[in-house]
């Protein structure tokens, strides 16, 4: 199954695929075979990080799938060791090269107080405007921080990739992004498993033959919303694909919202900040 235009959000030119392939605590010869492997399932959205030590391998498994480079979307993030101008632009030179072209997407990947976002968000321009990426955006802002850095920034922030999946509510991030015509991008996205057990999301993936897994990912594509699943089983990353061939009623969303609880995987926010309280 290959996904159809329907299946992207498009922010300021760039088109984002809604579904992509989440690459985190993939390392070494994982990482190159599950990247692979994507792009031949169908994948057209790569999503990878400097910390994540795997932008070589990432780039190899591109080559790997023999997929034109044009023909997907590839994002990778700057380190918070990596905020100043002169560091900032260092990595990104230095990730292109690791994945074997340009990313369509850079990101700030946490905030941190130090040093001021005014010299960060400069930075972050400045690798645009030397064609290190296409496109630049955040990760893990909160809303108002999210508004501050667009307020800083000459060019669009096409995204903020953020924990999201249905034990979270991030009502808050989905307002901001509207009032900015931006995008949300969801990590984490079925909770590292803990979703896949919940009786709700269960019964509404009897009735449509799919898998919980299926459901949730589906449940937040609907939404509009970029979710980049990670696994390094193919078999689970072909049943991740699968999600575009049913959509959830208004009622189910909305039972699906109703599990929140507050619940987060994992939050290495700086104290200097806090998240939105809804």
């Amino acid at each position: 199954m290959s996904m159809s235009a329907n299946n992207t959000v498009t922010v300021d030119g760039l088109s984002i695929p809604l579904l992509g392939f989440g690459t985190w605590q993939l390392k070494g010869n994982d990482a190159r075979r599950m990247v692979g492997e994507a792009l031949r399932i169908g994948y057209r959205h790569i999503d990878t990080a400097f910390i994540y030590e795997n932008e070589t391998e990432v780039g190899q498994g591109i080559k790997d799938s023999g997929v034109a480079r044009e023909d997907f979307h590839l994002t990778t993030k700057i380190w918070v060791t990596n905020l100043t101008r002169d560091a900032l632009l260092k990595q990104a030179e230095e990730s292109a090269e690791r994945l074997g072209s340009t990313p369509d997407l850079l990101l700030l990947h946490w905030p941190k107080p130090q040093p001021d976002l005014a010299e960060t968000i400069a930075a972050l321009n400045e690798a645009k405007d030397k064609g290190l990426t296409r496109a630049i955006g955040l990760s893990n802002y909160p809303s108002a921080l999210w508004q501050q850095a667009q307020d800083l920034s000459s060019a669009k922030l096409v995204t903020n990739q953020v924990e999201y999946h249905p034990l979270l509510t991030i009502n808050a991030l989905k307002t901001k992004a509207k009032e900015l015509a931006s995008s949300l991008t969801a990590w984490s996205p079925l909770a590292r498993g803990k979703v896949l057990n919940e009786p709700v999301i269960t019964e509404i993936a009897k009735k449509y033959g799919k898998t919980a897994g299926q459901v949730t990912l589906r449940w937040i594509t609907q939404q509009g919303i970029i979710a980049i699943p990670k696994t390094s089983s193919a078999e689970r990353a072909r049943e991740n694909f699968d999600i575009f061939d049913f959509a959830l009623t208004e009622d189910e969303v909305a039972r699906i919202a109703g599990l929140a609880n507050g619940f987060r995987v994992g939050d290495h926010l700086d104290p200097a900040f806090q998240w939105d309280a809804d």
